[in-house]
């Protein structure tokens, strides 16, 4: 890469923010967004897209499919796509998914996922995160772009653990707040960890990804950050849920439990924890009495 490649973000929610931040005192940006607020102006998609030399798609899931089909025939096949993406479609696919059946092997891409809170991005903070990529060129590509930044990268080849890690991570943050608004202390915030780490490398490794990618940036570290911050949205809904709030819960990690249960990803009723989080966002009534119930039964 040289300092006349360009950058397309998609996106200028938090994460396209974020990027902004982070690359626009190095790089040609161009910024693209469907719906731009205020004075913002947004690139026309079709141009920009012609001369990207890294794409990054700072935009929830669902509308990756369709992004991506428009985009195929004017990108230039040397163009990375990189997506932020931690959830699932209405189809139950994750990016890396959509990425892998849209790009065949016609296209570069990988995934970016770890401990990256837009608000400490943009206030100067650290930030980490796996580079998700088959080739090695990709990383040192990500690398290059992200060079005397605060954003740390590491490289795995494991997509498909890291895409499950990350996206499952917010459905057990959940639990954290609800332990939380319902003092049930330290000790269980250590319990938690530990069950929600344990189901979370059972499910990883089930679904075809390697058993310690769980316990990398994009688990355990991005795990910790969504369920210990005060300002985690998943957190904040597991704190609702506990004061048995119907309305608002909303979010990647409920929409992850409602398209595992309807696309049957995989058997919920194996993993304990996780049958708890779902039938409690299902139906927020009792909270603490059924997490006791829980602790007991896996105590008994």
């Amino acid at each position: 890469m040289t300092d006349k490649s360009r950058v397309l973000i998609l996106g200028h929610g938090e994460m396209g923010k974020a990027m902004e931040y982070l690359l626009k005192k190095t790089w040609q940006l161009d910024i693209w967004e469907k719906y731009p607020q205020g004075n913002f102006h947004s690139v026309v998609l079709k141009e920009a897209a012609c001369q990207a030399d890294i794409v990054l798609f700072c935009l929830p899931v669902n509308p990756h499919r369709e992004i991506v089909e428009y985009l195929v025939p004017y990108l230039k096949k040397t163009c990375l796509c990189v997506s932020i993406a931690k959830g699932l479609d209405e189809a139950g696919q994750t990016a890396a998914q959509i990425f892998a059946e849209s790009f065949a092997s016609h296209q570069p891409y990988a995934l970016l996922y770890g401990p990256m809170i837009s608000e400490e991005i943009r206030a100067g903070r650290y930030a980490f995160a796996q580079l998700g990529s088959y080739a090695i060129d990709s990383y040192n590509k990500l690398r290059t772009l992200f060079h005397g930044s605060r954003l740390y990268l590491e490289h795995t080849a494991d997509i498909t653990g890291i895409s499950w890690s990350v996206i499952l991570k917010n459905v057990y943050a959940m639990v954290f707040g609800m332990a939380d608004e319902l003092q049930l202390g330290d000790n269980m915030r250590g319990y938690l960890s530990v069950a929600a780490l344990r189901e979370l490398g059972q499910i990883v490794w089930k679904i075809g990804g390697q058993a310690g990618s769980p316990y990398q940036l994009a688990g355990l570290g991005d795990l910790i950050t969504t369920a210990t911050s005060a300002a985690s949205h998943h957190h904040e809904l597991g704190r609702m849920l506990a004061r048995e709030e119907i309305r608002g819960i909303e979010g990647e990690g409920p929409h992850t439990l409602q398209m595992v249960n309807q696309h049957q990803l995989f058997n919920t009723a194996d993993y304990p924890l996780f049958q708890l989080i779902s039938d409690i966002v299902k139906h927020p009534h009792h909270v603490g009495q059924r997490i006791n119930g829980y602790i007991e039964q896996a105590y008994s």
